[in-house]
């Protein structure tokens, strides 16, 4: 096993972004850090990153997240656009961004437009209409320290597989290390074009059920989010989860985030 390194700081700004629970992360990691992590919902990277390791299979149903991961795979430098924390210059950036990105194109100005947009939007969310635009207002703040490049990334990088589709088309080695990551059971979830339905998180916990090797699993802790968990045979632990998307940021209060385990 490669010694390990600093960790990078995720590129992108996450709503819900997992960097608080890489310590406890990486105590059930590290008696299985020999085999390939898989992350059916990838997200902001956080925990690929935090956890360093050398094999990796980082899904996520939002094309858009995939092709930036990709294109910094490909040595990704932010050479095409203008980095303006500009409120008229950002809806020209978005109109670009969804134009392209709703016709397919999956390139390297399409990743930077994702980028700026991440960067410039309000408070780090990524959310889509149903018609796939990308609907995130102005940020408003005031300053921002964009990256000209993200060539510090693509060594990490290198050795992970990224690929975009619904998480029970991945293909799974027995041995895999899962951390599934859904959106939470809560009234907001468009974070992509699809959704994702009281039956979606039904779907995912039987699909998990079925590996041989280690799963964690986290979301909200709701009511029905913990029945399901319990009626499925996963051993619960209880956390308080930091609220990251508030107007106010002394308004952002902790809540109570469920880790569901098998395979310990």
């Amino acid at each position: 096993m490669a010694e390990k390194i600093a960790p990078l700081r995720p590129p992108l700004k996450w709503a819900g972004g997992k960097r608080w629970l890489i310590p406890k992360l990486e105590k059930l990691w590290a008696k299985h850090s020999n085999v390939r992590l898989v992350e059916p919902f990838c997200g902001g990277l956080s925990v690929a990153l935090g956890l360093q390791p050398q094999t990796a299979l980082l899904n996520d149903v939002n094309n858009a997240v995939i092709n930036f991961y990709q294109q910094i795979q490909h040595g990704l430098v932010l050479d095409s656009i203008s980095l303006e924390n500009n409120e008229e210059a950002y809806y020209q950036h978005r109109n670009t961004f969804n134009n392209l990105n709703q016709n397919g194109d999956i390139g390297s100005t399409t990743a930077q437009l994702f980028y700026y947009l991440n960067r410039t939007g309000y408070n780090g969310l990524c959310r889509f209409n149903k018609s796939g635009g990308y609907n995130v207002p102005f940020g408003r703040y005031k300053k921002i320290n964009y990256q000209a490049d993200f060539l510090s990334y693509q060594s990490m990088l290198s050795g992970w597989t990224f690929t975009n589709t619904d998480f029970a088309k991945l293909k799974l080695k027995t041995d895999d290390f899962i951390y599934a990551d859904p959106p939470y059971d809560v009234p907001f979830r468009q974070y992509a074009q699809q959704g994702f339905t009281w039956d979606d998180q039904v779907r995912l916990v039987e699909w998990l059920v079925n590996h041989k090797g280690p799963v964690v699993l986290s979301n909200q802790a709701t009511p029905r989010v913990v029945s399901l968990y319990k009626d499925l045979g996963f051993k619960l632990k209880y956390l308080d989860a930091p609220r990251r998307i508030s107007c106010k940021g002394n308004e952002r209060q902790p809540v109570k985030e469920v880790l569901a385990l098998r395979g310990f």
